[in-house]
C-alpha cells in the first residue's frame, strides 16, 4: 500500500509553483492516495501526547501561534500506517520531488503534528530564515469539521510594505488567499522574504481540533550540503548500472566518514 500518490507528485508543475504570487505556493488535492489518507486519518496520534503552545508571545513581538504540538522522532510509538508513511517521506522519491519543486536538493526535513483547538490563531509571519519551505497535509473532513470553523492557511500579500521583523495583523494586508483545508488536500509553499502566512482564529466547538501534519524543509548544514553534492554526482544516470541501493549505501558510508572526521 502506498500513502503518497507518486504519480500525482510527478505531475505537479515546478515552474507554475515557482512563479506563483505573492510567493511560491500550491494547494493540490490528492497527493495522498485515498486509501492512504483514510488510514492515516483514522490513526492520528492522541491529543494527550501533545505539548501545549498557547498564549506565548513570539520573538519580534509577533502575536502567539496557539496550537498543540507533537514532534516526530523515529523511535516514537505510532500506528503501522504512520511508520510506513514516514518511511515514504524520508525516501528517495519524495526527496527528489521536493528538490524539483523547491529548486534545491540541499536541505533536511523535520516533521510534526499540529492540533488547533477553539479560539486559537496563528498570527501572520514569514518563518525563520533557515526555512526553505513547508508541506502541510490536512487531516480534517466533513465527519469532524465544518468549513465555517476555519482552519485554512492564508497566504498574505503585503506588496513589499512590511519587513519580516514586524507584527502586522491579517487586516493589514492587501490580499489574502485561503487554502482548501478539508479532505485530501495539502499545501506546499516556499519561504521568501515576503512569504507572509497564518491561520485565522478557529471557531470549532470544544473537543474538536484542526489537525495537520507538517513537513518542514530547512537549509542543510555544511556537511549536508557537501553530501548532497556527492549524492548528485552519484546519480544512476551518471554511473550507469550502479543500483539505487548501492548508491544509498555509498552515500551513507560517505556521510558517516565525513561526520567522524569533523568531530575528531
Amino acid at each position: 500500500m502506498n500513502y503518497l500518490d507518486f504519480d500525482a507528485l510527478t505531475k505537479l508543475d515546478a515552474k507554475k509553483f515557482q512563479t506563483q504570487t505573492p510567493y511560491p505556493w500550491i494547494n493540490p488535492h490528492g497527493l495522498l492516495t485515498e486509501e492512504g489518507f483514510h488510514a492515516l486519518q483514522s490513526s492520528m496520534p492522541g491529543v494527550e501526547r501533545f505539548e501545549k503552545n498557547l498564549g506565548e508571545m513570539r520573538h519580534l513581538d509577533q502575536r502567539p501561534h496557539d496550537r498543540l504540538f507533537l514532534e516526530y522522532t523515529p523511535d516514537m510509538a505510532l500506528s503501522p500506517h504512520w511508520h510506513a508513511f514516514m518511511a515514504e517521506l524520508q525516501g528517495l522519491r519524495y526527496r527528489r520531488f521536493m528538490a524539483r519543486i523547491l529548486g534545491t536538493n540541499v536541505f533536511h526535513m523535520h516533521f510534526h503534528w499540529h492540533y488547533t483547538p477553539a479560539s486559537c490563531p496563528v498570527s501572520p509571519h514569514c518563518g525563520d530564515q533557515r526555512k526553505i519551505g513547508s508541506h502541510i497535509f490536512y487531516f480534517n473532513d466533513g465527519d469532524d469539521w465544518q468549513p465555517e470553523w476555519g482552519g485554512q492557511n492564508v497566504m498574505l500579500n503585503d506588496r513589499g510594505r512590511f519587513v519580516t521583523n514586524s507584527a502586522p495583523a491579517f487586516e493589514d494586508f492587501d490580499e489574502a488567499i485561503e487554502s482548501r483545508a478539508m479532505g485530501n488536500y495539502s499545501l506546499i509553499f516556499s519561504r521568501r522574504g515576503n512569504s507572509w502566512h497564518g491561520v485565522r482564529e478557529v471557531t470549532c466547538p470544544p473537543g474538536h481540533y484542526r489537525k495537520v501534519f507538517v513537513v518542514v524543509i530547512r537549509e542543510a548544514s555544511r556537511l549536508n550540503r557537501f553530501t548532497a553534492r556527492c549524492q548528485d554526482a552519484l546519480r544512476p544516470e551518471r554511473l550507469g548500472s550502479t543500483t539505487t541501493r548501492e548508491l544509498e549505501a555509498m552515500s551513507d558510508q560517505l556521510r558517516c566518514s565525513l561526520s567522524n572526521k569533523i568531530h575528531q
